[in-house]
């Protein structure tokens, strides 16, 4: 068995090291993307970058320039590129089994149980586990299938913003109408509250979550507030692709009150917040509130393979024999990744090292911010973190964003956006992110917000 290497011998030893970008055989891969791939592709519009490999928080293209890794694939590679530790299960699993549906399999079992390890509050020692697809909208599909199977009722609550997912369910409860425009009619009976933000609200905190769960508990409560039969309540402890929104205290404690007063199932989607990204395991742990229904993904399948599942109390283990499925939940290869990329993070104490690093990567945001004015907050928890660009009214920037993305492409740092007007910058980084290359990587981004940020004035 691979030994666990500490995180210092995970990656590229030349990182950053970039020529001109993107190179030539970069550009020969974009180009037979375009002519042979989907329309749907998106990423590589804002990146032009094909990869060849990766190691750590680095990652190298296909001419041979290396990259300090800040998004981790949507925050997929919690320990990072091709981490050995999980590879050699992967390897071993691999040359034996891959796929059992859901007959019993040690792989199966021993991630049920390292799951429930870490599971958060009252969930740990009481909970059910449910794989079900690849993808996170498939946990958020089976988690909108237990709210109505429990319930009886039919009638969801979501939050602008919010993030769930592209299949039709999840899309119902995504707040975006421009990615759900073309696709409707969806689940009839959602209802969007605001969720707090007291930035963008122009409100105190305590005014807006105050505002949210007044809205939240008309929804329910008001005969005339519009949701007849409620199921259930969806909600991103920290919202992801809406801007590294992290709600202030009280939010997630007034929701478990009022879900729990209406007899409705509270869902929390940690299926980018979770598993170590915020430094802690779920988002909810900072908040201190249990849900009844946990969605996760992403970093679940370790070192990237595709697996979701959804964490239940087992009071809501109520559905009969095959009343949920799907034909992957039995990848045991990336159950045994799951296991691996867990027992990693506890190994070498990276919650701990994501909390503090977090608190060094906003500290050197918010002194940018103090310095060119174009920052108007700092946010997120653990390496989990976003930084909302506005103009000099205070306008949202997202020009600005896309600038700073290009600038650090250029000099080897991988960037990524966020927010309702993509003028957030989101750093979700793998939690083996070194001190050093945490140190390098945001020497470029500071750099980057000065230089952009003093063009962008000189010409206005």
């Amino acid at each position: 068995m691979t030994a666990s290497p500490p995180i210092d011998e995970l990656h590229f030893e030349d990182a950053p090291d970039v020529g001109t970008v993107p190179g030539p055989n970069t550009r020969e891969l974009l180009d037979k993307q375009r002519d042979i791939d989907s329309s749907a592709v998106s990423y590589p519009e804002d990146i032009p970058i094909a990869f060849e490999s990766g190691k750590g928080a680095t990652v190298r293209d296909a001419d041979g320039n290396t990259y300090i890794d800040m998004f981790a694939g949507i925050g997929v590679l919690n320990v990072g590129h091709a981490n050995p530790y999980v590879l050699d299960a992967v390897h071993e699993q691999a040359d034996k089994l891959v796929h059992t549906v859901d007959f019993p399999s040690e792989a199966r079992l021993d991630l049920i149980e390292k799951l429930d390890e870490i599971a958060p509050g009252a969930l740990q020692g009481n909970n059910k586990f449910v794989f079900g697809g690849p993808t996170g909208s498939d946990a958020i599909e089976a988690a909108i299938k237990l709210a109505k199977y429990n319930t009886g009722g039919d009638g969801l609550i979501a939050f602008r913003g919010a993030y769930h997912g592209a299949t039709s369910g999840a899309m119902s409860l995504t707040g975006n109408k421009g990615f759900k425009g073309d696709y409707t009619p969806l689940l009839s009976d959602v209802v969007h509250a605001p969720y707090p933000h007291p930035f963008g609200q122009d409100k105190t905190p305590e005014e807006a979550v105050d505002h949210a769960l007044e809205e939240v508990r008309a929804i329910l409560e008001d005969p005339y507030g519009g949701l007849a039969n409620p199921a259930g309540i969806f909600v991103e402890p920290i919202q992801g692709e809406g801007g590294i929104i992290t709600p202030p205290e009280g939010f997630l404690t007034g929701l478990r009150e009022i879900a729990d007063d209406n007899d409705v199932v509270l869902v929390f989607d940690e299926i980018q917040s979770g598993l170590g990204r915020t430094g802690q395991w779920w988002a909810s742990e900072w908040y201190d509130v249990t849900p009844d229904v946990m969605t996760t993904a992403k970093a679940l399948g370790g070192v990237g393979f595709p697996l979701s599942g959804t964490m239940y109390h087992e009071d809501l283990d109520t559905w009969g024999s095959g009343d949920h499925a799907g034909t992957y939940r039995g990848h045991v290869v990336a159950m045994r990744a799951g296991t691996r990329a867990i027992e990693y993070i506890q190994d070498h104490d990276l919650l701990a090292h994501g909390r503090d690093l977090g608190e060094y990567v906003r500290g050197r945001l918010n002194e940018a911010a103090t310095e060119t004015g174009s920052i108007g907050e700092v946010r997120g928890k653990g390496l989990f973190v976003g930084a909302e660009f506005v103009d000099a009214d205070g306008n949202p920037d997202g020009e600005t964003v896309d600038a700073i993305q290009q600038y650090c492409y250029e000099q080897g740092v991988l960037v990524w956006k966020a927010g309702r007007h993509g003028n957030v910058l989101r750093l979700l980084p793998p939690l083996v992110l070194t001190e050093e290359l945490a140190e390098i990587a945001m020497d470029v981004i500071v750099e980057a917000v000065r230089e952009v940020t003093a063009e962008r004035q000189a010409t206005a």
